[in-house]
């Protein structure tokens, strides 16, 4: 058996980590969205490393990672690390953060403090932000000021973070910004379909990330400008267009595009179809047709719909994923989309893609978390690509 190797195991979080030299570990992975995305990080940081069942040491520290993430009694302080390759500052950092106890928080500034580095924040994040080995070394316990989550590098962002605090007993830990509880939905979902809960036991809690905007009008033009291209030929082009404007993106607004003639935005790269939907937006928008944000994040989502897919180039499904990503809206299900349907059809062990009748049919079960079925249902698809 290598002294070196890695391990890829199922948590109460999803597929986590762990690898190791002899009896220290050298990191852990916190759940790639599946488990074969998290054996691809581990070789990935470790490239000579040889993928096998741990013994000993690591054994027993995949032990106790699988008890802390389900809520039970472990001492992953007595798990030792191999911190060789860490400055001394690193070292230091790593140490204070693990004499946070379980249930408890603290900020950037207090860990800096006392570290005896008053000033030294920044300092903190970026090293927390570098942790090889989250969970054992707890950055999740470390907020930003004013109790804020603060950023987090693994999948699910802020939302995994938040979890990590809920397995340890911190209240109020639900995901800001969703009208539900994405960890409820999960486990209600799990028991209205035994097919669907298979898909959640190996990937574990939704770890479904909301995207910031500022407005209805830079989310919904972000959508007419990446619709039918690629995310980086899209991403060059949405970039040229906010250089058109004085502050960039802060001034993607409906004003401001309202300004831009038509040769203007043609040489940002945008096709006529695409110029002639964002200027209708501006104009829906400037008559108060649209809505703004708040306001819209107060209308029941057929209501929703029914508005925005009034204005040129804006079809339901952008709609729909407008509810679910940006406005964290809970029971949605975008029957049109591809790999909602071939996702319902690798549950059902077909292969190919049910028919939009027989999704919208089969997600009644699903009510009132269709959102986060169909979370799993893109899971499955995913799971299915790897299996294949």
């Amino acid at each position: 058996m290598s002294k070196t190797g890695y391990h890829v195991f199922n948590t109460a979080l999803g597929p986590c980590g762990i690898a190791w030299r002899g009896d220290l570990l050298v990191g852990t992975e916190l759940p790639g969205m599946t488990p074969a995305a998290t054996g691809r990080r581990l070789a990935e940081r470790f490239p000579t490393f040889v993928s096998q069942a741990p013994r000993g040491a690591a054994a027993r520290a995949r032990k106790a990672l699988v008890l802390h993430l389900a809520g039970k009694p472990a001492d992953l302080n007595a798990i030792a690390l191999d911190l060789d390759a860490q400055t001394p500052f690193r070292r230091s950092l790593y140490s204070a953060a693990r004499a946070i106890p379980s249930g408890t928080t603290v900020t950037y500034g207090e860990l800096a403090q006392r570290l005896g580095k008053p000033g030294g924040m920044r300092a903190v994040g970026q090293a927390l932000g570098a942790n090889p080995f989250p969970i054992i070394v707890p950055c999740h316990r470390v907020l930003a000021a004013g109790s804020k989550a603060g950023g987090f590098s693994a999948d699910g962002g802020v939302t995994t973070k938040r979890y990590l605090l809920r397995i340890e007993g911190m209240p109020g830990q639900m995901p800001a910004g969703f009208d539900y509880d994405p960890w409820t939905a999960a486990d209600c979902l799990r028991k209205a379909d035994p097919k669907l809960g298979r898909v959640i036991a190996t990937i574990g809690p939704p770890r479904i990330e909301l995207r910031d905007t500022s407005s209805v009008f830079a989310a919904l033009s972000r959508a007419i400008v990446y619709q039918q291209l690629s995310g980086r030929a899209a991403g060059t082009i949405f970039a040229r267009l906010c250089a058109l404007l004085p502050r960039g993106e802060r001034d993607l607004n409906a004003e401001h595009i309202e300004t831009l003639d038509v040769p203007t935005l043609r040489g940002a790269g945008l096709s006529h179809n695409k110029i002639l939907a964002l200027k209708d937006l501006a104009a829906h928008v400037l008559s108060g047709e649209v809505p703004e944000l708040r306001a819209l994040s107060a209308l029941p989502d057929e209501e929703v719909i029914a508005r925005l897919t009034r204005v040129r180039g804006i079809g339901r499904w952008t709609v729909e994923m407008l509810l679910m990503f940006r406005l964290g809206r809970a029971d949605v299900m975008a029957v049109d989309d591809l790999g909602l349907r071939q996702g319902h059809a690798r549950i059902l062990g077909n292969s190919g893609e049910s028919t939009r009748s027989a999704l919208a049919a089969y997600a009644e079960r699903w009510r009132p978390y269709r959102s986060v079925a169909a979370w799993y249902l893109w899971r499955a698809v995913e799971l299915a690509r790897e299996t294949a």
